[in-house]
């Protein structure tokens, strides 16, 4: 009975008001300092970086208080210009605190180099797909006296014979010399 009766008291009284009158002052003074220490409420606007260059992009990321990292480059895209910003995030119009990185993806200067196949001695209906597939261009057909019609002889690019298991970069036309049936 005695604890009842020390719950009840004035001292015990006492030492709780006064530990939840610490406990309220440390959560008021914890949130107040997480609100100076995380900049709450202040949005930055993200500027819109696409087709940009990484120096003009920089320039206006540092102008905004804000720090460009480059994340990765992509295929090559013809519809922006070479060494470019493709993509970014957070995305344009996001709104984000001072010093936050922009994640930035660049467009390659070109295409990248493949691997040419050896398609040599295939018919040029498994040879047009095949280098299709790849993201070469089939360019003009040469025909050359040999006894296989449309038997592919040889490989060439801008009047150059390209060996199989050469590179060249993707979307490069490639000439098929073929075969015309006749010898």
């Amino acid at each position: 009975m005695s604890f009842f009766r020390f719950l009840y008291s004035k001292a015990f009284l006492y030492q709780l008001l006064f530990a939840l009158i610490a406990i309220g002052l440390i959560c008021f003074l914890g949130l107040q300092w997480l609100d100076y220490k995380t900049n709450h409420d202040q949005r930055i606007a993200v500027p819109d970086l696409e087709k940009l260059t990484l120096e003009k992009a920089s320039d206006l990321l540092e102008a905004s208080n804000l720090t460009a990292k480059v994340q990765d480059s992509a295929n090559f895209n013809p519809s922006y210009p070479p060494s470019s910003v493709i993509e970014q995030n957070p995305k344009a119009g996001s709104f984000v605190k001072e010093n936050r990185k922009i994640y930035l993806v660049l467009n390659p200067s070109n295409y990248r180099k493949i691997m040419v196949p050896n398609v040599i001695q295939k018919t040029r209906r498994q040879a047009e797909p095949t280098l299709k597939a790849l993201g070469f261009k089939i360019g003009k057909i040469i025909y050359r006296p040999d006894i296989a019609r449309d038997m592919v002889l040889e490989l060439q690019h801008k009047g150059e014979i390209v060996k199989p298991e050469g590179f060249l970069r993707k979307t490069s036309v490639i000439d098929l010399v073929v075969g015309d049936g006749t010898q």
